[in-house]
């Protein structure tokens, strides 16, 4: 894991660590909340955190609780009700008629935790954590199981407790190396995107790590090779004929979202030069060209572009 950016990802390193953070995870809303079930943020001991539940205002007494949790070695539970009137006009109001419940788990006390998480980040498979009122935590990924038993906090009543699962991470492959590779990369980093790029040319090959994953192979080869597939893949090489040869083999994948870097007018001769049965099989996948048209220019738009159809699509929303 090059760049820490999922919650889950910095708590396998302070689970391993025992650095005296906790993961806090919702596991119950109703109403207007700023996350959804599933959502997860690590505290650490001096103060910094890694993900949101809140515009911020709820951090702090989230942040005194969890060290709390973690002190006793506990685990505790918490719910946070503003919907109540009087609640949009208090000094810390947050503005959203809704209840969050969230579980602290303090990461010192779940050895193992990191297995867990390295096998949903190599794509074993959604992580599942379950949560008894007696203590008991319990998470799969795949083929890996673990279970432990916390003491617990007198303010814990069974029906805070419950069940969530986190989806398998999302997966890109870029297709081509160019002056947006490294801006659009770290974008697709931080909303949660694992990410590969595939390209052969010395010269696009960044000195440090970008990436998830680098691969100098052809199109053909990093198919053949890359497990598990990726959701989505993007060519833009900037070239025509690197780009005909991804297309050419990402056509008889079952990839669902394709996504090429260009004007129509290149597409179209793309098409051209490209055997006519694989056309029946690009079309319904192909999006070109690729990115939504919110204007402006250079290598920042056209990041900006890609990346918001690519997290549209991903999350069902219409282009």
């Amino acid at each position: 894991m090059s760049v820490h950016r999922h919650p889950l990802e910095v708590s396998a390193r302070a689970s391993d660590e025992g650095d005296g953070s906790a993961l806090v995870v919702v596991v119950a809303t109703e109403g207007s909340t700023y996350v959804r079930l599933g959502a997860m943020a690590v505290f650490a001991s001096d103060d910094t955190q890694t993900g949101w539940l809140s515009g911020g205002c709820l951090e702090p007494e989230i942040a005194r609780r969890a060290r709390h949790a973690v002190a006793g070695g506990h685990l505790d539970a918490m719910e946070i009700d503003t919907r109540d009137d009087e609640d949009l006009f208090a000094g810390s109001a947050v503005g959203c008629r809704g209840r969050l419940r969230l579980v602290l788990l303090p990461l010192d006390r779940l050895p193992g935790w990191s297995q867990l998480v390295q096998a949903w980040w190599q794509g074993a498979g959604a992580l599942s954590l379950r949560l008894t009122a007696d203590g008991g935590v319990s998470a799969r990924a795949g083929g890996t199981q673990r279970t432990w038993t916390l003491p617990v906090a007198a303010s814990v009543t069974a029906e805070i407790l419950g069940e969530v699962t986190v989806p398998p991470i999302s997966r890109v492959a870029i297709f081509g190396a160019g002056p947006e590779t490294r801006m659009l990369v770290a974008w697709l980093s931080q909303l949660g995107w694992h990410v590969t790029v595939v390209e052969r040319r010395a010269r696009w090959i960044p000195a440090d790590e970008v990436a998830d994953e680098w691969r100098m192979q052809s199109p053909d080869e990093a198919l053949r090779t890359l497990h598990p597939m990726p959701d989505a893949a993007l060519v833009m090489h900037h070239h025509f004929e690197h780009d005909r040869e991804a297309l050419v083999a990402l056509a008889e994948t079952a990839i669902p979202f394709i996504g090429l870097l260009g004007p129509v007018r290149r597409r179209e001769d793309l098409l051209r030069v490209i055997p006519a049965h694989l056309h029946a099989l690009l079309s319904p996948r192909l999006r070109s060209p690729i990115g939504l048209k919110l204007g402006g220019q250079g290598p920042e738009a056209i990041v900006l572009s890609i990346a918001a159809q690519l997290q549209a699509w991903h999350h069902g929303e219409p282009a």
